[in-house]
């Protein structure tokens, strides 16, 4: 389910916790549980405490909504899952890093023969 596959620029800035209950078809309850479970969920809120979710808020609920209710996790098994995937990214961007850094050396070394 990509909720912002397109990145439509019209798109709203804030999302009440309605809209996003109804996006992902799970009850406002469900979402403050999850707030209160993932450190990483933490939604802006108004003066008056009403939560008010940004896009990227929505992907990570997004991430949370398909480890637990599709692929059917446990709320630990989700933490630990978002945890090493987390790790993964960061040291695929190293290796990412390290290769570019490779390539413009051997493209320097090409240059100088």
């Amino acid at each position: 389910m990509k909720l912002f596959e397109d990145q439509d620029p019209n798109l709203k800035r804030y999302y009440s916790i309605g809209e996003v209950a109804d996006m992902f078809g799970i009850s406002k309850s469900v979402i403050r549980f999850w707030e209160n479970e993932f450190d990483s969920l933490r939604p802006h809120k108004n003066s008056k405490g009403d939560r008010r979710f940004t896009q990227q808020n929505i992907q990570q609920l997004q991430e949370i909504h398909t480890l637990v209710k599709q692929r059917g996790f446990t709320i630990d098994g989700a933490r630990r899952e978002l945890k090493q995937q987390k790790s993964r990214q960061k040291q695929k961007k190293q290796v990412i890093d390290r290769l570019k850094e490779i390539r413009g050396f051997l493209e320097n070394l090409q240059q100088e023969l």
